[in-house]
């Protein structure tokens, strides 16, 4: 089961998404001394990561007990335009004071199976499951490409079957490129998701995702069911245009 937010737009999905993250954050602060988060790349969370670093939001947080990780990556450094890691950089961490000791990037300059191994080390190393468990963290943000593909769980890779990994290395074919994602049993394992989506570019996609069957090789959003956390979709009204229940 999840939850549906509708908002007018595109600023109050992203103001309402700002005060999710914060309230989400200083409960596991005050609980359990610290919170690690998983970034999302594309157009919506950047509004919102400015939005988190702006004077009104970023006194909200204890930023010295958070812990910023990424969903997936693009195997790029993290220097180049299209890597998630500089999206949430210039947005975000450049504007806070925060350790860099808190800052777990994926390496995506990296061999694109090393970047992945080194991931889980690094996972590994912070969470410090019992053994054969999965990492928690407090928060994973995630998107919804117009394909139904989610982190970088993209339609019809081999990610998407993946039940023992933490984070893998996926080749999309259609790109012709690799990417470094989070596999769904890490996703799932989280106490918190939220989907961020927003336009009617969107709409078509939210609907089959939302409403449609379960085809979860065409439609990998909807292998997000999380185990015991909450799953949360922020949406605004353009795309939701398509729905047929609200």
């Amino acid at each position: 089961m999840y939850s549906l937010e509708i908002y007018h737009d595109a600023i109050s999905l992203a103001t309402n998404a700002v005060r999710h993250i914060i309230a989400i954050a200083n409960q596991a602060i005050k609980a359990d001394g610290k919170f690690s988060i998983a970034l999302a790349g594309g157009s919506t969370p950047r509004g919102i990561y400015r939005l988190l670093a702006g004077d009104d939001y970023k006194g909200q947080m204890d930023w010295e007990r958070v812990h910023i990780f990424w969903g997936d990556e693009r195997t790029v450094p993290p220097s180049h335009t299209e890597s998630n890691y500089l999206l949430a950089s210039q947005t975000l961490l450049d504007h806070i004071l925060i350790s860099s000791n808190n800052i777990h990037r994926i390496k995506g300059e990296l061999k694109p199976e090393t970047a992945a191994e080194t991931y889980e080390r690094e996972l590994a190393h912070f969470f410090r499951p019992s053994k054969g468990a999965f990492p928690k963290f407090d928060l994973v943000l995630l998107g919804l490409g117009e394909d139904g593909h989610t982190a970088s769980l993209f339609p019809d890779t081999t990610a998407l079957n993946e039940g023992n990994r933490w984070v893998v290395a996926n080749h999309v074919e259609k790109l012709d490129s690799w990417r470094i994602t989070f596999t769904p049993g890490l996703i799932n394992t989280s106490s918190n998701i939220i989907f961020l989506v927003s336009g009617e570019i969107k709409s078509e996609i939210l609907h089959f995702v939302l409403e449609g069957d379960f085809r979860p090789n065409l439609l990998p959003a909807q292998l997000i069911k999380p185990l015991q956390g909450k799953l949360l979709w922020l949406v605004d009204q353009a795309a939701t245009s398509k729905m047929k229940t609200k």
